[in-house]
């Protein structure tokens, strides 16, 4: 069924306010009603998106629809068809924005409900599909029991995946979380990396299917047929719906292990843990308390809602992991975690592997959730002290440049640059209006060519003549300036200990003072 085709039929009285012939004729795979003001995480490539426009306001800037509609584009939706009763027209900034973004735009009459829509898309849909009689059109009874009682003992996902597809002779097919791990696949089914997993979520050519409405943006389960479907879509469905039951099994354990995990994390994240009680804790997390290593991982927001988000982004990413873990919530609102260690396990470094599928799960315009990740700590008794290595990581990975991975190790504090990212900003701030005093004078131009003077003499290692040719000044003029530096500020350049102090206090400050500073180095 196309786009097209919901204009042709007259019950639904729909009006087309944008689109043009080529865009009509985009085929429909399925329909969300939704009224969220990004629903990116809900949508799959293919559907029509039916929105009350509850979410819109007159008063709002257009950028606030903009991004609602930017969304559609970027979820691949076929196009939008969008409710009168609310607002008693279609809005012109709505308007605007679709055909910016290049989304049909339809108007849905008041006295035409969406499921009169849902059910005309779905009917059609059907309907060609009963038109070629050599293909099941739903699963048969003794399946759905067969299915049923699976469920009822508890199967593991690969045990269910299999049985539900077992009748149409096992095709390949993969259960997949929005980050790309793999929850199960069928016997036929060949292995995916995470990144191949997640970019098989967006491939045209074969079939994804959204496996119930639970989870979280980061670990949505979804169906993945890597062939062009031969299996009706109404198969596809009722298998997604089997899978989603066994979701919300898994999701109420999932709540369950949350509880426990946040009891071990509240005994860690005192001053002087209770060890016998922290021993209990991990246990109860089916955790090993003795003879084991642990690494602490904490990750953080500056959202309001930061804490919720950063223990479900580490929950996932801890998932694509082999080793045993427990995530739960700190007395700071930020989400820490207990990960069972192996020696070189290289775990921040595979947590900077999968992070960007992460990152580009979350919902848009948000930041992701930094992390930091202590060293090894033997058993219970180093727990506290691996998470204040950890809480310090996480500081060092929220405060590099833009685009740098936002996962920091305590291996990787191996420079001072490093070192100093996780110093709070309000001690930066200090520490650098104490050692630079009168060169952070911005309205003084004499300070700011003093002050650029310096960045550039230390990070050329004090070279007298590079740094007058980066400058383009005589080597006299720098021998003048470096003078006045070191009478403004008390410190002789000649020492060691006053170049590390005086580089210290301008790492402290970021960015450089200008693009030439930057080139210099």
């Amino acid at each position: 069924m196309h786009v097209g085709h919901l204009l042709q039929l007259d019950s639904l009285r729909l009006a087309l306010v944008w689109g043009d012939e080529g865009l009509l004729g985009h085929e429909i795979s399925g329909v969300t009603a939704t009224d969220l003001e990004d629903p990116t995480r809900f949508l799959q490539p293919g559907e029509i998106v039916l929105s009350g426009l509850v979410w819109w306001n007159q008063d709002d800037s257009r950028a606030r629809t903009d991004r609602f509609v930017a969304a559609l584009r970027s979820a691949g939706a076929a196009a939008l068809l969008a409710g009168e009763e609310t607002h008693g027209t279609v809005p012109a900034d709505l308007v605007a924005a679709c055909e910016a973004h290049r989304i049909p735009l339809l108007a849905v009459p008041s006295r035409t409900t969406f499921r009169a829509v849902t059910e005309a898309v779905y009917l059609r849909q059907w309907g060609d599909l009963s038109r070629r009689p050599t293909l099941h059109h739903a699963l048969p009874e003794n399946v759905r029991n067969d299915l049923s009682r699976v469920l009822e003992r508890g199967p593991t996902p690969a045990e269910l995946l299999d049985r539900a597809f077992a009748h149409l002779g096992t095709p390949p097919c993969h259960l997949l979380t929005s980050s790309g791990r793999t929850v199960a696949r069928t016997a036929s089914a060949p292995e995916l990396t995470a990144h191949q997993a997640a970019s098989s979520l967006h491939d045209t050519t074969g079939t994804t299917l959204r496996a119930g409405t639970g989870g979280t943006p980061y670990d949505a389960w979804h169906l993945y047929l890597p062939a062009p479907a031969e299996t009706p879509p109404r198969v596809l469905h009722e298998i997604a719906e089997v899978m989603a039951q066994y979701r919300d099994h898994h999701d109420r354990r999932q709540r369950a292990r949350r509880e426990t995990a946040d009891a071990l994390v509240r005994l860690i994240d005192t001053p002087a843990p209770d060890t016998t009680a922290v021993d209990g804790a991990l246990r109860t997390c089916g955790l090993p308390s003795r003879d084991t290593r642990y690494r602490v991982l904490v990750a953080s927001t500056d959202d309001a809602d930061g804490g919720a988000t950063a223990a479900d982004a580490l929950t996932e990413a801890l998932s694509h992991l082999p080793s045993a873990f427990a995530v739960g919530t700190g007395r700071g609102g930020e989400a820490i975690g207990v990960l069972e260690a192996t020696a070189d396990d290289g775990t921040s470094g595979r947590l900077a592997e999968i992070w960007p599928l992460l990152a580009a799960c979350h919902p848009q315009g948000a930041v992701a959730p930094r992390v930091g990740v202590s060293a090894p700590v033997p058993h219970a008794d180093g727990l506290r002290r691996a998470l204040d290595q950890a809480r310090y990581a996480s500081a060092a990975a929220g405060s590099g440049a833009e685009g740098r991975t936002r996962v920091r190790g305590m291996e990787e504090l191996s420079t001072v640059e490093a070192l100093l990212a996780g110093v709070p900003a309000d001690v930066k701030a200090v520490y650098t209006t104490t050692t630079l005093g009168p060169l952070l004078d911005s309205t003084s131009a004499s300070h700011r060519v003093l002050l650029e003077t310096l960045e550039v003499f230390l990070g050329l290692n004090c070279s007298w003549a590079r740094t007058a040719e980066t400058l383009n000044v005589h080597v006299n003029t720098v021998h003048y300036r470096i003078q006045r530096i070191e009478a403004l500020t008390g410190r002789d350049l000649s020492r060691l200990d006053h170049k590390l102090d005086l580089r210290a206090a301008l790492l402290c400050r970021r960015p450089p003072v200008s693009g030439e500073v930057q080139r210099a180095r």
